[in-house]
């Protein structure tokens, strides 16, 4: 039998070379970026502390996650007590891993341990994943941004991680349990015996499930667990993901190096209690702001919605306290400014739930999504419902998300289109006024119920993901098509440093839709499962635009990031598709320059 490497006909070879060039400007990039520039400030000194690739979003406080909801101060009372308790136990383990079904609140929890950290002064870090949110979906930044976190809560250490990275600049590109070893672990030990150095270090880790690569997570796992030999400090990590088999593995192989608890374990009373205040304090909230702004005739009683309510949508709820947020969210929808009503036709559902006709998911979502369809013709309903899953199933599938103004571009529809389409979302979809600003999810398990493949034949509103990865990947080849080109930001000087080059430059020659296109391209034509042809439009951009686009990579500091990318084409291609395509990179010296001048930075 004939190995992969066999079956390669002589082009491979040629072709393999884009990799070699893109190393060179990798260590060319590390070369330059050896040199301090970021500046770390402690109470007596300056210290110069080198760049490290950091995720941005990533941390509990930052300002893409500022409106993300913490524990209502009624619920998760004693679960919160032990998570407490055992951060301030100087002998306690190192990691605790709450693990939970998708939509039982563990980002909810993370983030509320994260805030309470803060509060009281312990120095930490964290790292929130999401899936579909670039490199917040990815472990290739993680321990650089989590170092880069602690340098900034604990400036003594930037010394020992400045040194690090002297003594290895290409640490950023090492493999993860050195980059613990050398740039967190190593820098902590060596402060023993500064009288600044806390007692205690938080690291928070919230949807470790949500890596894009589960090796990662099962490494990171093992990695983790090696913050017991932290001999300065009391290094407690904390770590929520759903019970994924890679992960429990994981888990499973450091047995005795962590605590657990798991949310879908939690006796039922409990669940419910939780549920039932968050519900009684959400719906009580949806009244008043209805009541302050309607004409006193229309204003709901006083104790609306009732007990027997709330423990009818709480029993509809359990365990799954993305299900009451959901609803509160429907029931409280400006757009719709009807709650009595918005509640009802959640109820309406009940009978189904009890007889065990939907699933939890179909029991949170489609309440909310039957609503576009109620009371249609057959010919209006799949009108509609194609519309939906146009618009709605690039978003879900989208691997960073986008305003509605790129979403626009990128699905060639009008903006007005996408926003009259998303009206009726605003519970499942955090939908912002400014056309600017990202459309998000406001839970993965919405993508979850959308993808499903088993409810093919169940889901009138089911989104085939291949096709829809096709047509992503189909478009992003002709924004790419349309915007690549040679010095795509006119300098005419190779050897010009991106540094040097404005960031409007950059955005006005590749905006928001293109770079997006540049970055994700790949990723969605893998995910279609498709093959790359002779004389296909992919075989045709990468013949006219194969340097262009590592040029635009460049630009965006993502240069790195091709090499990935590059394996993923070779393993999509067929014979005889890419000769053509490695002879250009190979016989273009001045295109090669205008890549090379652009090294790919990061910030710390």
């Amino acid at each position: 039998m004939q190995t992969f490497s066999e079956t390669r006909p002589p082009f491979w070879p040629p072709f393999r070379s884009i990799k070699r060039k893109c190393l060179s400007i990798l260590a060319f990039d590390h070369q330059l970026t050896s040199n301090p520039s970021a500046e770390i400030f402690d109470i007596s000194r300056k210290i110069d502390l080198p760049k490290l690739p950091v995720v941005t979003g990533a941390a509990f406080d930052s300002q893409a996650n500022e409106h993300d909801p913490k524990c209502h101060p009624d619920t998760r009372v004693d679960l919160l007590a032990e998570i407490y308790t055992w951060i301030e136990d100087p002998s306690g383990r190192c990691i605790f891993w709450l693990c939970g079904m998708a939509g039982t609140g563990k980002s909810t929890i993370s983030r509320t341990v994260a805030d309470q950290l803060s509060a009281k002064g312990v120095p930490g870090a964290s790292f929130l994943f999401k899936k579909g949110d670039g490199d917040r979906g990815k472990a290739a930044k993680f321990f650089t941004t989590i170092a880069s976190q602690l340098v900034h809560q604990l400036p003594f250490l930037a010394l020992h991680v400045r040194n690090a990275i002297e003594s290895d600049p290409a640490i950023a590109d090492k493999n993860k349990g050195e980059q613990f070893q050398k740039l967190i672990l190593e820098p902590l030990n060596k402060c023993k015996d500064d009288p600044h150095m806390p007692a205690l270090v938080s690291v928070v880790i919230d949807a470790l499930d949500e890596c894009d690569q589960e090796e990662d997570a099962v490494a990171i796992i093992r990695i983790l667990s090696k913050a017991k030999e932290a001999t300065s400090v009391s290094l407690r990590i904390f770590v929520t993901s759903r019970p994924e088999l890679p992960i429990r593995n994981g888990f499973g192989k450091i047995q005795g190096e962590y605590q657990d608890v798991a949310l879908h374990q939690i006796p039922e009373p409990i669940v419910k209690q939780d549920i039932s205040a968050f519900l009684g304090h959400e719906l009580a909230r949806i009244r008043d702001e209805y009541n302050s702004k309607s004409p006193e005739r229309l204003n709901l009683p006083p104790n609306w919605p009732g007990e027997h309510v709330i423990r009818t949508v709480t029993q509809m709820a359990v365990p799954l306290f993305i299900f009451a947020a959901t609803v509160c969210r429907f029931v409280g929808d400006p757009a719709w400014s009807d709650p009595a009503n918005q509640l009802n036709k959640i109820l309406q559902y009940q009978t189904k739930a009890d007889n065990s006709e939907l699933d939890k998911l179909d029991e949170t979502y489609l309440p909310i999504l039957n609503q576009l369809i109620v009371g249609r013709t057959d010919s209006q309903r799949s009108h509609l419902l194609a519309n939906f899953r146009d618009v709605v199933g690039p978003i879900v599938l989208l691997a960073h998300p986008l305003s509605v103004l790129s979403l626009a571009r990128l699905l060639n529809i009008s903006p007005q289109a996408i926003y009259g389409r998303l009206e009726s979302l605003h519970s499942v979809l955090d939908i912002p006024p400014e056309e600017c600003t990202p459309v998000r999810l406001f839970h993965l398990s919405f993508r979850d119920f959308l993808v499903d493949p088993t409810k093919q034949t169940t889901n009138d509103f089911w989104i085939d993901e291949t096709k829809y990865h096709k047509a992503l990947a189909d478009r992003c080849v002709q924004i790419m098509n349309q915007h690549l080109k040679r010095d795509i930001c006119n300098q005419q000087v190779p050897g010009k440093l991106r540094s040097e080059i404005d960031h409007q430059t950059i955005d006005a020659a590749l905006p928001p839709v293109a770079q997006y296109a540049c970055r994700y391209w790949v990723h969605h034509l893998k995910e279609s499962k498709i093959t790359i042809r002779d004389g296909g439009p992919v075989h045709s951009l990468l013949t006219s635009h194969l340097l262009h686009w590592l040029e635009a990579l460049s630009l965006l500091g993502r240069i790195s990031e091709s090499l990935g990318m590059v394996d993923d084409l070779l393993a999509l291609s067929v014979r005889c598709t890419l000769a053509h395509c490695s002879r250009n990179i190979l016989t273009s010296p001045f295109s090669l320059q205008m890549v090379l001048r652009y090294p790919d930075f990061s910030t710390i």
